[in-house]
């Protein structure tokens, strides 16, 4: 044997685990099931590699995304929903694949983002979704939304001013919020009035499809 030392070994990751289909989801997803399984599958494929979700993530990938995303679907009416800084597509995509009877214009200001959007858009046969590359606060519409959307995007002090001003007189915010919530209407109260949101509430989704840990808080008010 060579006394010459001997370089080690490059270290290869191990795969990260990905989180097994649950068995609520089928029962949840009901007919819609295949396309979120197809959209399951290309964010365990690439998202990782294209910065949409972290490594930590893929084992959470159902209980904290998918179920979390579509647990919105049921506060939805017909019309027009804006879901801004739309991301990988959580809850946007999700949204769509389970409310064929909602556009969507899904809404996020990064060019890689937006060509995952685009394309997901395109494998899914997606025919009720728009991508738009703007800030919301930029974006230019030819029309208001019945609905607006969002998920993990910022403290609703931030978020209001962005949001509020695309809705329709009468309109709706439906906003994906973490156990601090409460905590963000208390700091919010002067946006809230120069915004006109009213009847602010929070819903808690998801008991008995997802753990406790991963129940869904929104916030859902009225702008007059």
């Amino acid at each position: 044997m060579s006394d010459v030392e001997q370089p080690e070994a490059a270290q290869v990751a191990a795969p990260a685990v990905v989180e097994a289909e649950p068995a609520a989801a089928a029962e949840f997803f009901g007919e819609h099931i295949d396309g979120v399984r197809a959209f399951a599958a290309a964010l365990t494929k690439h998202g990782e590699e294209l910065g949409l979700i972290g490594p930590l993530e893929l084992p959470r990938l159902w209980t904290r995304h998918l179920l979390n995303s579509g647990l919105v679907a049921p506060l939805l009416r017909p019309g027009r929903v804006a879901d801004v800084g739309s991301g990988a597509g959580l809850p946007g995509l999700v949204l769509a694949i389970q409310r064929p009877d909602v556009d969507f214009v899904l809404i996020e200001p990064m060019e890689r983002r937006v060509a995952w959007l685009e394309r997901q858009v395109a494998e899914l046969g997606l025919q009720n979704v728009t991508v738009v590359r703007a800030r919301s606060e930029e974006a230019r519409m030819d029309d208001s939304f019945t609905q607006v959307t969002a998920r993990a995007v910022s403290a609703l002090r931030t978020l209001i001013p962005i949001t509020a001003p695309l809705l329709k007189d009468g309109g709706e915010l439906v906003l994906m919020k973490g156990s601090s919530v409460e905590r963000e209407i208390d700091a919010a109260a002067k946006v809230f009035r120069k915004y006109r949101v009213t009847e602010p509430e929070v819903l808690v989704l998801g008991e008995g499809i997802v753990p406790e840990a991963e129940l869904t808080r929104v916030f859902r008010a009225i702008v007059h």
